[in-house]
């Protein structure tokens, strides 16, 4: 019994299988964990590049004739959103997001007024600067962004800012970094002059995309 013990002990075969038992699960957890990682990232870069297009899209609504000012209209404002649903494809975005569109302009006292918003998305989540109407008079309103870094909408003109939200799906399970709610903004300034003094529904009426 003594010599086959130290002859068991002496004997390296099967070794690296089980080298391999011990280490395979280690190095599915790490992968698995790389790949979450990855995707947490895509989608992080995938939501600022959508309220970015969004944004820049919403800055570029046009619609008239030359002996007018353009004109902004809900149907013109819910393609900018069809563009983000096509944006967002894989994404289930309209379950799990949000992109809030706010027209930011001058009041008549020349403070800074969120003249019109509108909203796509399900996920239940108000604008972090105010709903519709938001500084409508006087100048507390100090504009839209970071405190101290506001973006501001200079006379005569209206930035188009986008606030975008997203509750992060993930591929193998929430136990790795859960479901973060991933935000971004993004601001345009209109392109060319246009007419504000309001948001058009001419007939056949479209769909008001309200936030409420």
């Amino acid at each position: 019994m003594r010599a086959e013990i130290l002859r068991l002990a002496r004997d390296s075969g099967a070794v690296v299988m089980i080298e391999m038992a011990f280490c395979i699960p280690l190095l599915a957890l790490v992968g698995f964990a790389g790949i979450e990682l990855a995707n947490l990232t895509m989608a992080h870069t995938r939501v600022s590049q959508i309220g970015l297009s969004a944004a820049d899209n919403a800055s570029r609504i046009a619609f008239g004739s030359n002996l007018s000012l353009p004109r902004v209209r809900e149907i013109d404002i819910n393609e900018v959103f069809t563009g983000v649903e096509e944006q967002a494809r894989g994404m289930n975005f309209r379950a799990n997001g949000r992109v809030i569109l706010s027209s930011l302009e001058r009041n008549p006292d020349g403070g800074q007024w969120i003249k019109w918003q509108r909203c796509y998305g399900d996920l239940d989540i108000d604008s972090a600067y105010g709903p519709q109407g938001t500084g409508a008079t006087g100048t507390g309103f100090a504009g839209m962004g970071d405190a101290g870094r506001e973006v501001t909408a200079a006379s005569g003109t209206a930035v188009m800012f986008v606030e975008i939200f997203y509750d992060y799906q993930p591929m193998v399970g929430a136990a790795w970094f859960g479901t973060p709610r991933i935000r971004s903004t993004a601001a345009f300034n209109i392109r060319e002059g246009r007419d504000l003094s309001q948001v058009y529904n001419p007939a056949p009426a479209a769909a008001v995309s309200s936030c409420t």
